[in-house]
């Protein structure tokens, strides 16, 4: 299960399980729903500390985004599951603390939305893609994922992200502008924890405030829920 570390002037949230570089029970760090609830205390556990939030994970993947095991055995929830993972969105998105993404590895469907939402991205060289398969995968993207990817990237990129299911490395995604930095494995924390550190005193309320008032169109198609006709 994810985990929190407090490293000096910042926050680690891991995705992930402590002590092991490979959960077994998740080796893709997918949304299970026991992870959401897991994550979900402890975005609020950071906001709390009032430091800034370096958002990683353990082993090969940042995260494969959803759990299609759930989603199997679930149809009839899916839209109540999609709408968990719109409210993760949501937090991530108005943190009141400056976040900071650190992609270890792979970053997939569900899971690359969630490295859109910090503030800042930085992504490895050596190992790990950033895509959205939906396309490939003949699945749809609810209103809030379409609304958020089309928020946080332009429309080129985008539109080709969306229709294509396009696998970007590192390089790419930086001239994509879907990350802001690529570094090596060795430097991606250190250069996330530069970053955060060097943000620490715009954390606070007034961060949040800022942040709700600049993605406000976004969290109210975030806020809409799934209907059962999506799928």
């Amino acid at each position: 299960m994810p985990f929190l570390n407090a490293n000096g002037d910042v926050t680690e949230l891991y995705l992930g399980t402590q002590g092991v570089e490979l959960d077994e029970t998740n080796p893709e760090n997918r949304f299970q729903v026991a992870m959401l609830d897991v994550v979900d205390g402890l975005l609020d556990e950071s906001a709390v500390a009032g430091k800034p939030l370096i958002i990683t994970a353990t082993g090969k993947f940042f995260t494969n985004g959803l759990d299609t095991d759930f989603i199997f055995a679930n149809p009839a929830g899916l839209p109540g599951y999609l709408d968990r993972v719109h409210a993760l969105y949501a937090k991530v998105l108005t943190l009141p603390v400056p976040t900071i993404v650190a992609i270890n590895g792979h970053a997939f469907g569900a899971g690359a939305m969630l490295a859109l939402c910090a503030d800042y991205a930085v992504m490895r060289t050596e190992r790990g893609f950033w895509s959205l398969p939906e396309a490939a995968l003949n699945m749809p993207f609810t209103r809030g994922m379409a609304a958020l990817v089309r928020t946080r990237l332009t429309d080129a990129i985008a539109t080709e992200a969306m229709l294509t299911s396009r696998r970007y490395g590192a390089a790419d995604a930086l001239a994509a502008g879907i990350v802001q930095e690529a570094v090596s494995a060795e430097e991606l924390l250190p250069r996330a924890t530069e970053i955060a550190t060097g943000r620490a005193g715009l954390a606070g309320a007034n961060l949040g405030v800022i942040k709700r008032g600049l993605r406000q169109p976004l969290l109210d198609d975030l806020a809409v829920l799934t209907p059962a006709t999506l799928l």
